[in-house]
């Protein structure tokens, strides 16, 4: 599989071939820019080489009565946006992320989310999109639910590569691809401090959020589309993140 999301590009933007699981798994931060913890992630693949496209994220539901609904929509989303931009997935890959509950295993994680994964399976294979791999990824292992040789993926799971030894890794430092940490971290940075400044923090992000969802929804289909989304999400989100970092400043 191809993790260069083009599938002809200038000889400056490096390219690399991920072979099998493991290297799937340790893609998948670099692919999103974070680590994602809590999610079901959704990535196209087209071609023959199996070149990355879109992916769809979203915490996983803590009630299994909600996966069957949730693995339907999360399909149509991802194959339907494919199709409206002219480029309808060859193939799907599947992640999902969660640490272990107290007490908890990673191979008692990756069993209690296997239906979850089953039923993600089925509702992209009703949508004509086969899927070439699910992956459960937690307690630093990774666990595929579509490999049966016990060889490479044992019942136990294997264990992630060490951050920053991968060639993903080094070709995406080569190439200025940032990881900012895990979904988690991300989210506490956006969650109010706590104190006198909690309403204009709250104030702030709402603004924020406000100029930024219409732009971005409203912006024309294809690159010229994504680029003007990105225009107009930038400038109110980094007025937000200038005027959240002076707050903090002064509550220190």
């Amino acid at each position: 599989m191809n993790a260069n999301h083009h599938e002809t590009s200038a000889p400056s933007r490096p390219q690399i071939t991920l072979r099998g699981p493991a290297e799937l798994a340790d893609a998948l931060p670099f692919v999103l820019g974070f680590h994602p913890t809590d999610s079901v992630v959704l990535v196209a693949l087209h071609g023959e080489r199996g070149r990355f496209g879109g992916r769809v994220r979203l915490g996983i539901p803590s009630s299994p009565q909600e996966w069957p609904s949730t693995a339907d929509h999360l399909a149509e989303c991802l194959v339907e946006g494919g199709a409206r931009s002219g480029a309808r997935p060859d193939g799907i890959v599947v992640f999902l992320c969660q640490d272990p509950a107290p007490g908890e295993t990673g191979r008692r994680v990756m069993e209690r989310l296997k239906p979850f994964a089953q039923r993600l399976r089925t509702a992209c294979g009703a949508l004509d999109i086969p899927v070439y791999e699910a992956l459960c990824i937690t307690d630093g292992l990774y666990f595929s639910y579509c490999c049966p040789d016990q060889r490479c993926c044992p019942p136990d799971g294997t264990p992630l590569a060490l951050s920053g030894t991968s060639v993903m890794a080094a070709t995406a430092a080569y190439a200025g691809v940032q990881v900012r940490g895990s979904l988690r971290d991300m989210q506490a940075r956006l969650k109010p401090r706590g104190g006198p400044g909690d309403e204009a923090q709250r104030a702030a992000l709402d603004a924020a959020a406000a100029s930024i969802v219409p732009g971005s929804s409203k912006a024309p289909k294809g690159r010229g589309g994504r680029r003007c989304a990105g225009r107009r999400c930038v400038s109110p989100a980094r007025s937000f993140a200038g005027s959240s970092t002076r707050r903090a400043r002064r509550s220190l």
